[in-house]
């Protein structure tokens, strides 16, 4: 493990923006779990981390708690990071540390991507941890002034994966969030038109050693992360031989600690060609995946450059991830250049036929340092207007394209037909997991309180006050009849924050794409 050193001391306040309410970030089941966020931000946690031993750092969750004039008046700096559909609340964070005159830097995938969306911050830090970091750290050692114009400094040698610190897990409490989340790898070997990460991060993924995936695992543990565990690489199988030879540390890890937690992960569709890696998946617990599938259309998928999802018909490959247990997460893309009218239908059909509970449904955006965007730049067919749910030109009209996804996401968020779906999963997926032990670190005085907790409020805003309510109980009462109350927790959970999400969908409060900057939606809600 690697950080930095300084001479001097300083006063680092690091802040990560608040989440939009979002389809990806079930914020309408925290109030049931009990918790405040998503997931801890893995960047910007690292980051605390790596800066020197003698910085004093703080670190604040807009998601969770936030910053305060207090935290900005003590900061000698403040750092910052986040995504696309952060946009907003990032220049926020940067309006008010220069509201107390203090020097901003901005880091993370956002600004990776996309400098220019930023002119205002003081520092910007395009790429990962490396070079680029320690030239931050020297100019911040030598003057935490805000320099007379803004310093963008670009990564050219990344630090490596194995000399990564471990995130500090410690600055937060990993109770308040939904999931803990871990990083194994770093960048992708495909090339699909849409995606950005193999120009951010590169096309030979970057690796963890297993024993730091396993001290790291130990210290959200140890800070209260033990609900599940998401490794929040964007192919978990990108290397397969690491994939392979990490596993066995993680069902070692498991055992050792009583299988305390569930594991989730990314992953490309071909997966399904692995069955010795799916089935030592399922021996770590592994209990999702979430799989980019995009379009059941075969020559859509070619013609996105993603011909790894048809490597087996997309049938086949969902049924063999099924029956090693695991709960199949689907993106689905609308607003292809091939979609057509029949292109709900198409889908409909598909995400029936597939038994897929979740799926992210999201329109098409073109994201800079992608082959889409540069394509779409050249055909004229980028648009920048504000308050449109996307920045493509569809091949179909706007509002049609608009109209389509919206019938597609509210009837697939149908209460009868969610819970019909998750059906399937209690009859023939869960069956197919490992039976967990009754363990210490599963059952205790600590977790029955949490699950009597999750039960009342469960049963109150679902069971109660619910517009879907005898579509609950009746899942509710086969859950209980079989015993099987974590499939009741899970099913009721999920299926809330989609149906929820899928009204306010419907009622035009919520945005067509989790990349969207549709600041009119967001006000509306």
């Amino acid at each position: 493990m690697k950080r930095a050193t300084s001479s001097v001391r300083r006063k680092i306040l690091c802040v990560f923006p608040r989440y939009s309410p979002s389809f990806g970030t079930f914020e309408n089941a925290y109030p049931i779990v009990g918790v405040k966020a998503f997931m801890p931000p893995q960047g910007i946690l690292v980051i605390a981390s790596y800066l020197p031993e003698n910085w004093e750092v703080r670190f604040r969750d807009e998601n969770l708690q936030p910053a305060n004039a207090a935290d900005f008046t003590w900061a000698d700096a403040v750092f910052a990071s986040g995504m696309h559909i952060q946009r907003g609340q990032i220049d926020d964070i940067n309006r008010r540390a220069h509201a107390h005159g203090t020097v901003t830097v901005l880091g993370g995938p956002s600004v990776s991507g996309c400098p220019e969306y930023y002119p205002d911050y003081d520092y910007l830090h395009v790429g990962e941890l490396g070079d680029a970091t320690d030239d931050l750290i020297r100019r911040l050692e030598a003057s935490t002034q805000r320099p007379p114009s803004q310093v963008r400094l670009e990564a050219v040698e990344r630090l490596p994966l194995a000399d990564f610190p471990v995130p500090a897990y410690h600055m937060t409490d990993l109770s308040q969030y939904f999931l803990g989340s871990v990083q194994f790898s770093s960048g992708c070997p495909y090339r699909c038109e849409f995606c950005d990460i193999p120009e951010l991060y590169g096309r030979n993924p970057r690796l963890k050693t297993p024993e730091q995936i396993v001290g790291e695992l130990d210290a959200i543990l140890a800070a209260g992360g033990e609900r599940a565990i998401y490794f929040v690489d964007d192919n978990f199988v990108g290397n397969r031989k690491a994939a392979k030879e990490l596993l066995p540390h993680l069902i070692a890890w498991q055992k050792k600690n009583g299988f305390a937690v569930q594991l989730a992960c990314e992953a490309t569709l071909n997966i399904a060609k692995s069955p010795d890696l799916l089935e030592m998946m399922r021996e770590a617990y592994f209990c999702t995946i979430f799989c980019g599938i995009e379009t059941p259309d075969p020559k859509a998928l070619h013609e996105m450059a993603k011909d790894q999802n048809n490597a087996m018909p997309v049938m086949d490959a969902i049924n063999i991830i099924h029956a090693h247990g695991m709960e199949v997460v689907s993106g689905i893309i609308m607003g292809l250049d091939s979609d057509t009218a029949q292109t709900p239908d198409m889908i409909l059909e598909f995400i029936e036929a597939s038994k897929i509970p979740l799926l992210t449904i999201n329109l098409l955006q073109a994201l800079p340092r992608t082959p889409l965007y540069r394509r779409l730049q050249a055909e004229g067919r980028l648009v920048d207007e504000p308050g449109r749910e996307s920045n493509v030109e569809f091949k179909l009209p706007y509002d049609q394209m608009i109209a389509m996804w919206r019938r597609v996401f509210t009837t697939a968020y149908q209460p009868e037909a969610i819970y019909r779906r998750f059906a399937y999963h209690v009859d023939h997926v869960f069956p197919n997991r490992i039976k967990p032990p009754n363990s210490p670190q599963r059952v205790n005085a600590r977790n029955i309180r949490k699950a009597l907790s999750i039960l009342g409020n469960l049963l109150v805003r679902v069971g109660i006050f619910s517009h879907y309510r005898h579509v609950f109980w009746k899942m509710a009462r086969a859950a209980l009849k079989r015993g099987d109350i974590e499939a009741m927790f899970h099913i009721g959970l999920v299926s809330h924050h989609l149906i929820t999400f899928a009204r306010q969908a419907s009622e035009g409060k919520r945005n067509a794409s989790f990349y969207s900057e549709n600041l009119d939606a967001l006000k509306a809600s």
